[in-house]
């Protein structure tokens, strides 16, 4: 990310998954010269999906979209559970200015109410069904109504951008890390560590 100052949707760096395949376990992709780490998708049952729409076709529109959360409570819970499932892994969270962040991809920007990737334990019992119609558009956001869309900011979940976010350099703040000594040099002045509440209970 600090060598190519972005963050890209896993679909242009690994387009042989675009078509929404399931990546069943971790995959090593190259791309301008930099290496990625795409995490296996989950499994989502056809229960959970909404009418008309496959796991595949919602796999390939969640692989064009790069996924923010809107606080750092929302990112220390997520980091905190994947410290739990791989543990002695290095953690980290890049804190984003969000105005402009916001205002300059409005057009790429899409907000969801629910985990969109999530992989249900009972999905008989969801209240919503997973289709590309909840991610909804930041520009149509408290205007466009329905129950699987946010209605107000306490609703949004996650924030997606379309593709690609870039410059990084221009919106990041601070980088927490569980491993401050892996932070890229570009990115030491703005390092700050990061203790999870996993690791505060150990």
């Amino acid at each position: 990310m600090a060598a190519l100052d972005a963050i890209f949707a896993s679909s242009l760096l690994y387009p042989e998954y675009a078509n929404g395949v399931r990546r069943t376990e971790a995959r090593e992709a190259a791309f301008n010269g930099q290496l990625a780490v795409l995490n296996a998708h989950l499994r989502i049952t056809p229960e959970a999906m909404g009418p008309g729409t496959t796991a595949e076709q919602f796999r390939a529109c969640l692989d064009r979209h790069v996924f923010l959360w809107p606080t750092k409570r929302d990112c220390m819970a997520m980091a905190s559970m994947y410290s739990r499932r791989e543990p002695g892994e290095a953690f980290a969270i890049l804190r984003f200015a969000a105005r402009p962040l916001l205002t300059e991809h409005f057009d790429h920007i899409r907000l969801s109410k629910y985990d969109s990737g999530s992989s249900p334990r009972y999905p008989h019992r969801m209240s919503y069904r997973k289709s590309c119609d909840m991610l909804l558009p930041i520009g149509q956001f408290m205007t466009k109504k329905g129950a699987a869309l946010p209605a107000a900011p306490s609703q949004i979940k996650e924030v997606l951008v379309e593709l690609q976010l870039t410059p990084l350099s221009r919106y990041l703040q601070t980088v927490y890390c569980s491993d401050p000594g892996r932070v890229p040099v570009a990115w030491s002045a703005i390092r700050e560590p990061l203790v999870l509440p996993a690791s505060q209970r150990s």
